[in-house]
C-alpha cells in the first residue's frame, strides 16, 4: 500500500472536503505518518474517518476529528499546547508540527511509553511527556497558549481552566455515553466564554476531575 497516495487521498475526500480549511493544518496532517500510530495489523486502516483501537480501552480518533479539533485551537506557531490524553501520539505529532512546544498528559504508562518511542522515532523534538491525572493538567509548567483535551469528561476541568493564559482557548469533547459534543472555552481574564459545537463520541475522561474509572 502506498500510504502516501492514501493520505494525500484521506486529505482531499475526509477533511478538506468535510471543511478544513486551515492551510497548517491540513499541511500538518499531510506531513504525519499516521499507519505508524496505530497497531500494525490495522495499518491498512490507518486513513479510514473512523476511530481505530490502540489497546487498553483507547482509541485513536477518525482524521477529521483530529483536523476539526486542531483548527478550532486557531493555532499561529508560537504557541505552548498542553495535550491532555497522548493516546497513540498522533495529535501530539500534528500538533507539534504546528506550535513552539507541546506538553502531553497520558495516565496509561503503556500507552505514554509507545507514543514517546513513536514520536522520538519521527524527530518530534518539541514535545515534553507524563504519566499522571490529565484533569489536573501540568500546573507547574503553566500557562498554556493552547489546552486539547482528547477525552470526554462531564465539564470541562477548573484545572485546566486555571491553567489557559488569557486570551487562551480549550478544546475538548464534553458529556457522557448518552451524548458528547466539542467545546471550546476563550479565556479573558476571569472570564470564561465555552461555546458549543459538533456533537462526537470519545472515550472517557478519567480522572479526579473527569469521569470514575
Amino acid at each position: 500500500m502506498d500510504f502516501n497516495l492514501v493520505r494525500a487521498e484521506m486529505l482531499r475526500r475526509d477533511i478538506a472536503g468535510r471543511g478544513v480549511r486551515d492551510a497548517r493544518v491540513l499541511a500538518a496532517m499531510g506531513r504525519v505518518p499516521r499507519e505508524r500510530f496505530v497497531p500494525p495489523e490495522l495499518a491498512a486502516e490507518a486513513y479510514a474517518d473512523h476511530p481505530l483501537d490502540i489497546g487498553a480501552g483507547q482509541t485513536i480518533s477518525q482524521p477529521y476529528i483530529v483536523a476539526l479539533m486542531t483548527e478550532m485551537l486557531a493555532l499561529t506557531g508560537s504557541e505552548r499546547i498542553l495535550e491532555v490524553g497522548t493516546g497513540s501520539g498522533y495529535q501530539t505529532a500534528v500538533l507539534a508540527g504546528l506550535c513552539a512546544e507541546v506538553l502531553t498528559v497520558e495516565r496509561l504508562p503503556e500507552l505514554s511509553e509507545r507514543a514517546r518511542a513513536t514520536l522520538a522515532e519521527l524527530g518530534c523534538g518539541n514535545v515534553r511527556l507524563r504519566v499522571s491525572d490529565g484533569t489536573l493538567g501540568w500546573p507547574e509548567a503553566a500557562p498554556f497558549d493552547a489546552i486539547l483535551v482528547t477525552a470526554a469528561g462531564p465539564r470541562v476541568p477548573e484545572s485546566l481552566k486555571a491553567q489557559l493564559a488569557d486570551g487562551g482557548r480549550l478544546v475538548m469533547p464534553v458529556g457522557g455515553w448518552g451524548g458528547q459534543h466539542l467545546v471550546t472555552v476563550r479565556r479573558s481574564g476571569a472570564r470564561f466564554a465555552e461555546e458549543r459545537g459538533i456533537d462526537c463520541i470519545f472515550v472517557r475522561l478519567i480522572g479526579r476531575e473527569g469521569h470514575e474509572a
